[in-house]
């Protein structure tokens, strides 16, 4: 059973940028990668999301030219490049593996994804 751990969250002010690391324990090449967000008192939503060979990507809205999903499928890690933080990313960042050919309605849904890591915090001060 594939296992996934995030890494890179921390505290950063308002405009700093973070990257977020997903290593995965088997290699991730079959897997389709999200990042989703849970922010406290509100639902998980989907962040991002990337297809297997990395050629098709999916951005919520908020994140659109801030926030880049990419993936090494040699190192089995995928990344979440988070640039011109705002408070509102405020969140805990979870790494989602799904396998199956790229649909992005599937993507951005979380009850498509298998395996999630444990999380990790990202705060974003004012």
């Amino acid at each position: 059973q594939m296992q996934l751990v995030e890494s890179g969250g921390g505290l950063v002010q308002a405009g700093g940028s973070l990257r977020l690391s997903c290593a995965a324990s088997e290699r991730t090449f079959y897997y389709v990668m999200g990042w989703f967000r849970q922010a406290p008192g509100k639902e998980r939503e989907v962040v991002a999301a990337i297809s297997s060979s990395g050629q098709s990507t999916y951005y919520t809205d908020s994140v659109k030219g801030r926030f880049t999903i990419s993936r090494d499928n040699a190192k089995n890690t995928v990344y979440l490049q988070m640039n011109s933080l705002k408070p509102e990313d405020t969140a805990a960042y979870y790494c989602a593996a799904d396998v199956g050919l790229w649909d992005e309605r599937r993507a951005t849904t979380s009850r498509a994804y298998m395996f999630w890591g444990p999380g990790t915090q990202v705060t974003v001060s004012s």
